[in-house]
């Protein structure tokens, strides 16, 4: 197999200090090979970049907006600053709208950090509405509008969707950072089961006409699972295991195998508690499965175990 032609380096100015390149990298891949720690939500390794929730933006000369680090390809002799007065505006008011308006308590630690890092205080727009009825949102149109209320805090608060055995989609968790859309469609399955439908704050993720999941086009694979940041899209098994209190990371082991339901050779990480495994991963940087898998990859674990023992739905 012939290899790539190496790629030209390029020199970048990241607040005042200079990094190397490679030519064709993006401004976040400068930020981080200059060690600058820059807030991501939208953002995956395995997945193309779309600029969605807009909280890794920086200043860059001569731009008269600021750009997504996290798509903008840098450019030699860009000079580039992260930690402007204008940076550090944009970025708080981006969290304090998601934080406020979406339940993110099950997003990543480093994103609870930045938010106390940038003092976003979401508070400060008043008490939370009520949660939406079932279904209500999936039924707005595009140009629905009401009469805001300003003491009333906006919010995407709904129950949660249970209608399979395998994962629970609740999204009051959702951010719209497209992961999921991006993940069912060309970066990885090719599936096309689920898109962005309405406008404005009634935009959600929807199968086809918002038909039931189970006559949609979605295949099971899970890869949407794998790529959300904030549990909007999660294993039953954990949904229900949350529920009752005993989900517990701290006592999981995550023991990496290969799947062995075909011959491609994808990776597994399968996390066990209390000597039962509670879900399955891949690791994105798998050159097999780019964080990727199949259903049975990423289900097929209740071959190896049920789950249904302990409230006897199975001997």
């Amino acid at each position: 197999m012939p290899l790539d032609a190496p790629k030209r380096l390029i020199d970048v100015e990241i607040d005042g200090r200079t990094v190397r390149v490679p030519e064709g990298a993006t401004i976040l891949d400068a930020c981080r090979a200059q060690g600058v720690d820059t807030p991501t939500m939208c953002y995956a390794d395995n997945l193309t970049p779309i600029n969605a929730c807009r909280v890794c933006v920086v200043e860059v000369e001569g731009s008269r907006v600021l750009v997504p680090a996290c798509s903008r390809r840098a450019e030699p002799e860009m000079k580039v600053k992260t930690d402007t007065e204008r940076v550090r505006h944009s970025r708080k008011l981006v969290m304090e709208f998601l934080d406020s308006s979406v339940d993110t308590t099950l997003a990543s630690t480093d994103w609870r950090r930045w938010a106390g890092e940038y003092g976003a205080d979401p508070s400060r727009f008043g008490v939370a509405m009520e949660p939406s009825d079932a279904g209500e949102r999936d039924e707005r149109s595009p140009g629905h509008h009401h009469d805001p209320d300003p003491a009333v805090m906006e919010t995407v608060a709904q129950p949660v969707k249970v209608d399979n055995e395998l994962y629970v989609r609740d999204y009051e968790r959702c951010v719209l950072c497209y992961k999921c859309v991006e993940a069912c469609g060309v970066d990885a399955q090719n599936t096309f089961a689920i898109a962005v439908a309405g406008r404005g704050f009634d935009a959600r993720i929807s199968t086809e006409f918002a038909v039931p999941l189970d006559e949609s086009a979605c295949v099971y694979c899970g890869n949407c699972i794998g790529v959300c940041p904030t549990g909007a899209l999660m294993f039953k098994s954990e949904h229900d295991m949350r529920a009752d209190g005993t989900w517990d990371e701290d006592a999981q082991t995550v023991t990496n195998t290969i799947c062995p339901y075909c011959g491609v050779g994808c990776e597994l990480e399968v996390h066990v508690q209390d000597n039962e495994i509670v879900k399955v991963s891949s690791p994105e940087d798998h050159s097999v499965t780019s964080g990727h898998l199949c259903i049975k990859g990423r289900f097929g674990f209740a071959y190896v175990q049920s789950r249904g023992k302990r409230d006897g739905r199975r001997p």
